[in-house]
């Protein structure tokens, strides 16, 4: 039985993406089967606009240029490689309900469920 790795991405700033989508493509490439539900402000590392400029926390702006330095890819690089290793990516449809969020607001290839990070996998989710 293959490792299955379940995580839940709730919050929204560039530091929260660089740690799901680096959990996550690490996993995959170790042949784990990998799925992420978005929700709440997680739902920004997977928006089409707001993926691409999300904020860094405050009184850490020297990141960017070590970020840059050390040629980290980029977010949207990331979720590309996450993509192409079959990591399942997952918006919550009740948090896109209240936000008044449309599936096609978001990156191409996800799939929208209801409370489904439970469903998809048994383990012990990492939350971030």
């Amino acid at each position: 039985m293959a490792t299955k790795v379940a995580i839940i991405a709730s919050n929204g700033s560039l530091f929260d993406a660089y740690k799901v989508f680096n959990v996550a493509t690490a996993a995959a490439a170790s042949d784990a089967e990998v799925g992420i539900f978005f929700t709440f402000e997680g739902l920004n590392l997977i928006h089409k606009e707001a993926h691409k400029q999300l904020p860094i926390p405050a009184g850490n702006e020297h990141f960017e240029e070590g970020f840059k330095r050390e040629n980290v890819p980029s977010i949207p690089e990331l979720v590309e490689m996450a993509q192409e290793l079959g990591v399942k990516i997952i918006a919550c449809q009740m948090t896109m309900d209240v936000m008044s969020l449309d599936k096609d607001q978001f990156i191409e290839g996800i799939e929208v469920g209801e409370q489904r990070a439970s469903s998809i996998m048994r383990p012990m989710p990492i939350s971030v």
